[in-house]
């Protein structure tokens, strides 16, 4: 779990931390570290064990220390680690080939992280327009509390003044609507627009999921008027919501997916997935990375797939996602003045509070159960996919703790 530098903060020991570190103080982290993991568990030096579901934001898909991941690691470690784009990568081709395989996309493109593939989708759908002889056609429809990333082109496509402050005039190019407002989209509609750019399920926004006739509704426009339909999978993606993708919900088909975090299962990857038609202006020397794709994350990129490909493992995810929704509903019921509305959709959903998001993130980790803030006053439970039903019910006793400690009434002045 981690707070922004605009959350209260219950441990004051995070203040000095960010005062004396050596690192940017641009993270207000909890007081705690870890030395070990096993599966969903995180242990501290002195021995404290956590649940997590948090997943370092989603990021852990096999939870931690998983033994084919880490086998395939080791194995990588003895092999060229590096050798940059300017040779073939054979581990990057059949990773992209399986991709490929799983998903609607004919070629893919590997970067380093999430903002790094939506960085690639945005220049996607620009030079596919190009390419075709509409460079004019350049500016990008988003939406209402998005997340995108923190490069200048990815806070700008999100909107949040918070994210833009102080870093000069936002990069021209993208113009933002309500959520899932079909006709405000049509509206903003211009000979400039190129495509849409969305989250299936906002995650940094609180867990809004799109709703599976309004994304329907809006591949039809965007087919209707020329324009490609971009979505940031980064959260969502690679089985977090017991589909590969979180846009098979709907039973829609993209132009443009970028993906990350739980892609990697801890180690730093991201993809940009796309058409061949969409990635028609994408050639020889208009995009590259120093680092995207190369042996050993793509190597452990592979095992990630070669686990959440098998056979049965999204359904059981969606299975495990449909307990876990259950248990929080009935969390819902029974703690109405803490918890106001349960969101998600899989293994990664959202409580919306009555309370500071905060306070009952605190509480929780005070009960061992580690979790993430969210905006719209919401707090996020992220599980490794790789999670049993003791799991999900060990979480739910302890948020069930965690509410019942900020529903209790105060204390009185001088009480014994």
């Amino acid at each position: 779990m981690f707070f922004g530098l605009d959350r209260k903060l219950a441990d004051p020991l995070a203040w000095s931390m960010i005062l004396t570190s050596a690192l940017y103080p641009t993270y207000a982290r909890a007081d705690i570290a870890f030395t070990r993991g096993e599966g969903a568990w995180l242990y501290t030096e002195s021995g404290d064990r956590y649940l997590d579901f948090a997943s370092g934001v989603a990021v852990l898909s096999l939870g931690h220390e998983h033994p084919h991941l880490v086998a395939t690691l080791k194995a990588a470690a003895e092999k060229p680690w590096h050798v940059s784009n300017l040779f073939r990568i054979p581990q990057a081709e059949r990773l992209a080939e399986r991709l490929v395989e799983a998903t609607f996309a004919d070629v893919v493109f590997f970067a380093n992280s999430g903002a790094e593939a939506v960085e690639c989708a945005i220049k996607t759908v620009r030079k596919y327009h190009a390419a075709n002889g509409q460079p004019q056609r350049y500016r990008l429809i988003t939406f209402e509390g998005a997340f995108h990333g923190r490069t200048l082109a990815t806070i700008a496509a999100g909107g949040n003044a918070k994210y833009l402050d102080g870093f000069g005039p936002p990069l021209d190019g993208f113009d933002q609507v309500p959520f899932a407002d079909l006709e405000a989209v049509e509206a903003a509609i211009t000979e400039e627009t190129a495509g849409v750019l969305l989250e299936p399920v906002q995650g940094e926004g609180g867990l809004r999921v799109f709703p599976n006739g309004f994304l329907k509704e809006l591949r039809a426009l965007c087919d209707a008027r020329g324009l490609l339909m971009a979505l940031d999978e980064v959260q969502s993606g690679v089985g977090r919501t017991g589909k590969f993708l979180a846009c098979e919900h709907a039973g829609v088909t993209p132009d443009v997916v970028a993906l990350a975090k739980g892609l990697g299962g801890g180690f730093p990857l991201g993809a940009c997935l796309a058409t061949r038609e969409a990635a028609k202006g994408m050639t020889l020397g208009t995009h590259g990375s120093t680092f995207g794709g190369n042996p050993l994350a793509t190597a452990v990129g592979g095992a990630v797939l070669d686990v959440v490909l098998s056979e049965g493992f999204l359904a059981r995810v969606a299975s495990l996602g449909g307990l876990l929704r259950q248990r929080l509903a009935e969390l819902h019921d029974r703690h109405p003045r803490v918890i106001e509305a349960v969101r998600g959709e899989g293994l990664m959903f959202g409580l919306k509070t009555r309370v500071p998001n905060g306070d009952l993130a605190a509480a929780a980790r005070a009960e061992g159960l580690l979790t993430v803030l969210a905006g719209d006053n919401v707090v996020r439970l992220l599980p490794p996919l790789i999670i049993d039903e003791s799991h999900i019910s060990e979480a739910c006793n302890r948020l069930d703790r965690a509410c019942a400690r900020l529903a209790a009434p105060a204390e009185p002045l001088g009480a014994a």
